[in-house]
Order: C-alpha cells, then structure tokens, then sequence
C-alpha cells in the first residue's frame, strides 16, 4: 500500500448533485507508529484525549491490523480487521490503531441530502457507527476506484465519484444485511483476505508462499483452495492486478513504461512488456496510443 490522502475543493454545481465528496486516502499505520499523522490539516487532526467532529461524513474501512473506536453514541469498543467505521456530522469521536499491530484504513469524506435521506430513513445510524461487515475485495476495490479518481481532479469527476460513494454505501448496508443470516465461511474468508492482501500491495514483489503463512494456511492447500474458490491461481490472479493497474497508469503520458514497470515490482520493464502484451495482445505503447486516439 502507498500512503496517499487529499482533500478536495468543491464546487456550487458539485454540490447541487446530491452528494460531494471532500477527502479520500488511505494509509498503512505500521506498529508504535504515530497516529494520526502530524501531516493531516489542522482541522483533520486530533488529540486522543480531546478526541474530534467533523462537519462531514466519513467512511473507514479497517482491513488489516486492530484498534479502538469511540464515539458520542457508541461505547469504547474493540475494532478488528474488516470493520467499517461510520462517522456522522457534529459527532464527537475518536479512534486509534493497536500499538502493537497497527492498521491498513481506508476513508472517504463527504456530505449531501442523498446521505442526509439515508440517514433520516435509518439505513445508517449513529448508535451503529462500528459495522463489522468482514473482509471484503469489493470494498478495497471501491475505496481504490475513488482514490484514483481523486487523483487527477479530471472534469466531471466529481459526480463520478459520488457514484462510487453511494455504491459503497449500498454494498455496506447488503453485506451487513447478509451477515445477519449468514455464517462464515473460513475457506470464502481466507480468500478474501488473501485478496485484500493482493491488491494492498499491488506495488511490491509479494511471495505467494509469504501470504500463506501469513495466513497460517499451508502453499499447497493455498493455491488449491484459491483456485478452486476463484478459478484462477494467485500468482496469475496478482499479476492480473497488476495488469489492470498498468493500464490505468499508461493513460497518463507523463510515466515511461518502465517507470510504471518499476512501480509494479515488475524485474525488468522488458519482462513488463512481455507480459503485457501476453495479457492484451498490445505492447504497453500500443495500449498508450490506442486509447488516446
């Protein structure tokens, strides 16, 4: 995972669609680390002791690591692994990583009367700010799709992004609805976090052997459950990833291919472009030409 976090102007028109969003990130808050980070603007920053409230809402996604979480209208409690955190405007709150083990969050920040409506229809509510919702692939890839779309600030994206929000939202709100008659399966949930590892960390060199024991699982049963599971083995599943990453940074001309080769964990952009083409049937530059057309 790369550190990265922005905070977004908005517009008389952005905000007129219903719902803008104000901030994205995410962050690997590793152990004995300082938490939050110094770098954060003052109005985003807080002292655990004080704790804070925005004038926004705020989705976090915890998908590795633990902590605690309080707030106004919810008692200190134990965050794990695969919790959404929901904070509400005017909401006096705090939270914080396990020394001890620290944590992967991601957030996104924003307001509007689509939020408001749901919120008053008693789909979210402040006395559940913590959902346990578990480890899910379709969240990391939704926080993903927003923090790249916020990147650019590219016209238009606003409403875009939005979207991405409410489609967050509804999955939340489904799988909190399916963990209620559901029992969890542990073969689907060590996929799942095997998943969630991929894509964290899409930039380096992971070993498939690492991750199952990481996941205390042996390689053999590994791959075949994952296989099995998925129908495709995970070191072509990572690299598949890794693929689809690529394509999103050849649109921006300013990175050389073997720049993007580098920042994949890719051993040598020759082999990146041999692999891409295997995968696309169109050599990195091809690719770059064929969608500036």
């Amino acid at each position: 995972m790369t550190n990265y976090y922005k905070y977004l102007p908005t517009s008389d028109e952005d905000e007129s669609w219903g719902l803008h969003v104000l901030n994205a990130g995410c962050n690997r808050i590793s152990k004995n680390e300082i938490y939050p980070s110094v770098q954060h603007p003052a109005h985003h920053y807080f002292d655990w002791d004080k704790g804070r409230a925005f004038d926004e809402y705020q989705v976090i996604y915890i998908a590795e690591g633990e902590g605690i979480f309080e707030s106004a209208s919810c008692k200190k409690s134990i965050i794990k692994s695969g919790t959404v955190l929901l904070l509400f405007p005017g909401e006096w709150h705090r939270f914080k990583p396990n020394e001890q083990t620290g944590w992967d969050e991601y957030w996104v920040g924003f307001k509007g009367p689509i939020m408001e409506n749901l919120v008053q229809q008693h789909f979210f509510h402040q006395r559940k700010a913590v959902l346990p919702v578990g480890i899910h692939e379709s969240i990391i890839h939704l926080m993903l799709e927003i923090i790249e779309k916020t990147k650019n600030e590219k016209t238009g994206y606003q409403p875009m992004v939005a979207g991405i929000v409410l489609h967050l939202l509804g999955q939340i709100h489904s799988l909190i609805k399916q963990n209620n008659f559901k029992p969890e399966d542990i073969t689907e949930s060590i996929i799942n976090k095997a998943r969630i590892i991929f894509r964290t960390n899409i930039d380096h060199d992971i070993s498939i052997e690492k991750i199952a024991e990481e996941l205390n699982v042996s390689y053999a049963w590994f791959r075949k459950a994952f296989k099995t599971y998925s129908g495709i083995a995970p070191h072509q599943y990572l690299l598949q990833l890794k693929i689809e990453k690529a394509k999103i940074l050849l649109t921006d001309h300013s990175k050389q291919v073997k720049e993007i080769a580098f920042s994949l964990s890719f051993k040598s952009a020759f082999y990146f472009s041999k692999l891409f083409k295997e995968k696309t049937g169109l050599s990195p530059e091809q690719f770059r030409k064929a969608m500036h057309r």
